[in-house]
C-alpha cells in the first residue's frame, strides 16, 4: 500500500541516532517517519556506560525514554517494520517495507547501524554484549583488573592488546589459529607478560552470558571474566542498494553535514564510525537532523 503524502524525512532505524535526529527534526516542525525493526545491536547488553546522565542505565530504558520524548512532537511518527527497498523517484525517496507498504520523503536518513557477524564459536553469541565485549570505554571499568582475553589476530590483535592492558594486566591474547604478528610484536607482548594462545577456540563456557572459561581445541581451559573482540560488521543491505560509497573499512562515507555520497541521503550512528557508543550516536543524530532541516530550508521546503 502506497502512502501518497510526501514526508520531509524518513529515518530508517529507530535507535539512538535515529531518535536523536527525529527529535531535532520534530523541533524544527518537520514531518518525520521513523521505521524501526525493533532489533538493536545492543539488545543483550545489561548496562550502557560513558553517556552523561545515563551512566549505568539499560540500553532498553534509554531507548524507551527516547521514544517517549521524541513522539511527544506531533509531526514525528514511529512505525515498526523492516525496510527492504529504497529508491529515488521524482526528487524524492520511496521506501518499501517488508509488508509492502510504501512511504515517500524528500530526504532519507540511514540510522541502520551495522550487523554483528558472530564467529561459529559455541557460547559466543550468548555472551555478546555481556561479557564478550567490543569497547573498553563502554565496558572496561566494570571488568578492570580481572582475567581478560583479547580474541584477534594480526595488527589489530597487537593494538587491541596494548589498549586493553590499560584496564587490566591479567591479559591473554587468543589468536584462534597461528599468530600473524611480527617478531617485534611478539617480543613486546612477552615483555608485557601477555601470553599468546594460538590454538583455535573450541568453546566459551558461560553462565547466562557471563563468561567463565574459554576452552581451546587442545583441551586447555582459561578462566576469564571478559573477552574483547571485534566481529565483522557489514552494512545493512539497504545501504548497499542505495549505492552509498563506503570507506576501506566498510563504513558509510559522510561529509561534515552527515550527508552520504548519494544526494539527499544522510547517515548517522554505527554505520559511519568504528566508535560504537550511545553518546556518539546521539550526537551524530542531532547533527544529521539539524543539517537535513537546513538543507530543506535552502531548497524552499
Amino acid at each position: 500500500m502506497e502512502h501518497k503524502q510526501t514526508l520531509d524525512v524518513i529515518i530508517i532505524g529507530g535507535s539512538y541516532a535515529g531518535l536523536s535526529a527525529a527529535m531535532a527534526l520534530g523541533r524544527a516542525l518537520r514531518q518525520v517517519l521513523i521505521i524501526d525493526s525493533g532489533k538493536p545491536c545492543n539488545r543483550q547488553t545489561p548496562h550502557s556506560h560513558n553517556f552523561l546522565t545515563q551512566d549505568g542505565a539499560t540500553p532498553a530504558a534509554i531507548a524507551a525514554l527516547g521514544r517517549e520524548q521524541v513522539l511527544a512532537y506531533p509531526t514525528v511518527q514511529l512505525k515498526q517494520g523492516k525496510v527492504v527497498n529504497a529508491v529515488q523517484k521524482d526528487n524524492a525517496f520511496v521506501v518499501t517495507t517488508e509488508t509492502g507498504e510504501q512511504f515517500t520523503a524528500a530526504k532519507l536518513l540511514l540510522a541502520t547501524g551495522v550487523q554483528d557477524i558472530m564467529p561459529p564459536i559455541p557460547g559466543f553469541a550468548e555472551c555478546w554484549g555481556i561479557s564478550v565485549l567490543h569497547c573498553p570505554y563502554c565496558h572496561g571499568y566494570e571488568v578492570k583488573n580481572t582475567p581478560t582475553g583479547v580474541l584477534a589476530n594480526g595488527e589489530m590483535a597487537f593494538e587491541f592488546s596494548r589498549m586493553i592492558r590499560h584496564w587490566t594486566k591479567q591479559l591473554t591474547l587468543f589468536t584462534n589459529g597461528p599468530a600473524a604478528l611480527k617478531d617485534e610484536q611478539m617480543a613486546q607482548l612477552k615483555d608485557w607478560n601477555v601470553p599468546v594462545q594460538e590454538q583455535p577456540v573450541a568453546n566459551i563456557i558461560h553462565e547466562k552470558g557471563y563468561l567463565q572459561t574459554i576452552q581451546l581445541q587442545d583441551g586447555s581451559a582459561h578462566p576469564l571474566t571478559a573477552l574483547y573482540t571485534r566481529p565483522a560488521t557489514p552494512q545493512q543491505d539497504i545501504v548497499q542498494s542505495l549505492g552509498c560509497t563506503l570507506t576501506e573499512n566498510g563504513y558509510v562515507v559522510i561529509d561534515d553535514f552527515q550527508q552520504t555520497t548519494v544526494p539527499g541521503v544522510y547517515a548517522a550512528g554505527d554505520n559511519t564510525t568504528m566508535f560504537r557508543a550511545v553518546s556518539v550516536a546521539v550526537a551524530a543524530g542531532t547533527k544529521a537532523g539539524a543539517m537535513m532541516n537546513k538543507t530543506l530550508i535552502e531548497e524552499g521546503r
